[in-house]
């Protein structure tokens, strides 16, 4: 039984009032038109007579601690150096359950996308760096290489039954290998100096937090405590703070105490004993047999989940709804002045608009279709054209982009401006054709696919 199908018992008014929003935000769609909302919003702030107050707000400092042991940055870099750790740290959470039981679990499974995203990552690169060779703007050459999951997922989601279901795990798969690679490529090629010391602490805490795995220990405390320190020491080693973020997803349980076997035993026993222990009129205020019940109930009920799905499904809809919008707020404020001709065609907007409107779709194109040689065809009930658009909006670099972007640009501002320009017009490019591309491709042949 769906959630949605479960019966509420005694709904107040207030569930009215709120039942339109919940619908919003249950849908697919919501965070990327939150992303969007964002994103238009930090454009024309930051083009207003009112620019002054968005950059003044970004670089209003923030500072943590007391006495010696003191963090102070703007606003700015706490968004990118923190709140994005708990992005990393999602992300980090569906590689991982990916890497398990999902698309990237066997290695037949694994094929098609890692092609994909492999291709989808060197192309755009090639392009990238053949047209910024010699230039001050060589040193972007990872922007093109992203691929903003959200926003590609919601564009599918629009097309509903019209594109096969597979081609959305496709998509999905690519993504994911898409941000294993911009994980890497921060911290091995956006990283300055490194401190070994800090790293080193950085390790043994991720190992203190392997053993607790390893013994058993479930709460979320304990990982979120550990987590900080961690974040605290990568940061200060030079690494760029959000890989913290990716390795302490690797270590967060994925096991389960309770086996499906297990969970309906106790279960039917437990609504049993909640059976007999209710009485006409009686309430779980009074009668403590049916408190007891419950409290058991909910106990099997989270032993026989996994820490890591719980933590997913807690943390996405603060990632989806408040730490990428703010993201986009702080990031996509873009100033449109001057010659935009001249703009237009300066290498670091040329290489990334290309690399990411053309290199991705012929680069996540081109695998599939060697693989598909190889393999004997594509998968059932898909076509070239379905690969073809997704490939198109695998070049919907925007988040991962952008803050690729901030690394390598830091420090060059008219360097960063004309790369946000490219990601922000690319972006809107690839979505626009990757949705006409598959709103207009065959429909899938149900039959086949099954």
């Amino acid at each position: 039984m769906a959630i949605k199908d479960l019966i509420v018992c005694d709904r107040d008014p207030i569930d009215q009032v709120l039942m339109p929003f919940q619908v919003f935000f249950r849908s697919k769609t919501t965070g990327g038109i939150l992303l969007i909302i964002c994103a238009v919003t930090a454009l024309v702030w930051a083009n207003s007579p009112w620019s002054g107050y968005y950059e003044a707000l970004w670089h209003t400092q923030c500072t943590v601690g007391f006495g010696p042991a003191v963090l102070s940055k703007s606003l700015h870099h706490w968004i990118n150096d923190g709140l994005m750790a708990v992005f990393f740290f999602v992300v980090g959470l569906e590689i991982k359950r990916e890497f398990k039981v999902g698309e990237l679990s066997t290695r037949s499974q694994a094929v098609l996308p890692l092609a994909g995203a492999i291709g989808g990552m060197v192309v755009p690169a090639l392009i990238y760096v053949s047209i910024t060779a010699g230039t001050d703007a060589l040193a972007g050459w990872g922007v093109p290489m992203a691929t903003d999951i959200a926003f590609a997922l919601g564009i599918l989601s629009l097309l509903g039954d019209r594109v096969p279901y597979q081609l959305k795990i496709f998509l999905t798969a690519v993504a994911i290998v898409d941000d294993i690679g911009g994980i890497l490529v921060i911290a091995l090629f956006y990283t300055s100096s490194i401190s070994m010391w800090m790293l080193i602490l950085a390790a043994a805490l991720l190992l203190v937090a392997f053993i607790g795995n390893r013994m058993g220990i479930r709460t979320p405390i304990f990982y979120a405590a550990i987590g900080c320190v961690v974040w605290l020491a990568v940061l200060k080693s030079g690494v760029h703070s959000t890989v913290a973020g990716v390795a302490m997803a690797f270590m967060i349980p994925a096991r389960t105490r309770c086996n499906p076997e297990a969970f309906i035993n106790n279960a039917t026993n437990i609504l049993d004993d909640y059976l007999l222990s209710a009485r006409p009129g009686s309430s779980v205020l009074t009668n403590s047999a049916m408190h007891s019940a419950l409290l058991s109930m909910q106990f099997i009920t989270t032993s026989a989940q996994t820490p890591l799905q719980r933590l997913e499904h807690a943390l996405h809809p603060l990632v989806d709804f408040a730490i990428m919008p703010i993201f986009a707020l702080a990031n996509a404020g873009v100033v449109l002045g001057g010659d935009l001709g001249t703009a237009l065609t300066s290498p670091v907007t040329l290489g990334t608009l290309l690399g990411l409107v053309l290199g991705k779709p012929i680069g996540i194109t081109l695998a599939v279709v060697g693989i598909a040689k190889v393999s004997g065809g594509y998968p059932k009930g898909m076509r070239f054209g379905h690969f073809l658009g997704a490939g198109m909006l695998g070049g919907i670099g925007f988040t991962m982009s952008l803050f690729i972007a901030a690394l390598a640009f830091d420090g060059a501002p008219g360097l960063l401006t004309g790369s946000k320009t490219a990601i922000l017009l690319a972006s809107l490019l690839s979505g626009l054709v990757g949705y006409l591309l598959l709103r207009f491709a065959p429909h899938p042949d149900v039959s086949k696919a099954e």
